[in-house]
């Protein structure tokens, strides 16, 4: 477990930053701006646990706190397979589980209907603010991934998780009772 005793080092006032290899980069780096919009995910999903979320949401979404961690852990080290270092790592049985919540809250919310609004209750708003946090993250790492290897399974992750979020949302509304806000394309 990594044991931070100093939190400023003064070495990024130049602008640059480390990657967990100890290169430097500019802290404007594509792969930087990727694990940088990962971590905001991370606090968009702490917001919605502050709101707070109903406990079958609460329970669910620790673990996907952890995972978040471990992908800005993978993201922050460049892939050289020469080199491969031993890391926290997105692995296919993260996306299926997300498949399987999927699954399981979509058979309590029943299909769409309609187009919906972000929002509902606070909770169902604040994970809609996450899924588009998590779009954002998918759109920068697919940009990073045509520059640089990538984790395999961290693409697929994301985009699941996105889905995952605009369910969960669903649910959370549901669960407190709260009306989906319905797009209404006349307004």
């Amino acid at each position: 477990m990594p044991r931070l005793t100093k939190i400023y080092t003064r070495t990024g006032d130049d602008g640059s930053t480390s990657l967990g290899s100890k290169e430097r980069v500019p802290k404007n780096a594509l792969r930087v701006d990727v694990y940088g919009v990962v971590d905001e995910l991370n606090s968009a999903i702490g917001l919605a646990l502050a709101a707070p979320l109903s406990p079958r949401l609460a329970e669910l979404l620790a673990p996907i706190q952890n995972q978040l961690f471990n992908l800005g852990a993978e993201l922050a080290f460049p892939s050289e397979p020469e080199k491969e270092i031993d890391i926290p790592r997105i692995q296919a049985q993260h996306i299926e589980a997300l498949e399987a919540l999927i699954d399981e809250l979509n058979e309590i919310v029943g299909p769409l209907q309609n187009f919906i609004l972000p929002g509902g209750s606070p909770g169902a708003a604040a994970l809609h603010l996450a899924r588009t946090i998590c779009r954002r993250a998918e759109r920068l790492l697919v940009s990073l991934a045509q520059q640089e290897t990538v984790g395999e399974q961290a693409l697929p992750y994301l985009n699941r998780l996105s889905d995952a979020l605009f369910v969960m949302a669903r649910y959370e509304n549901n669960q407190r009772g709260v009306d989906e806000p319905l797009w209404d394309p006349k307004a």
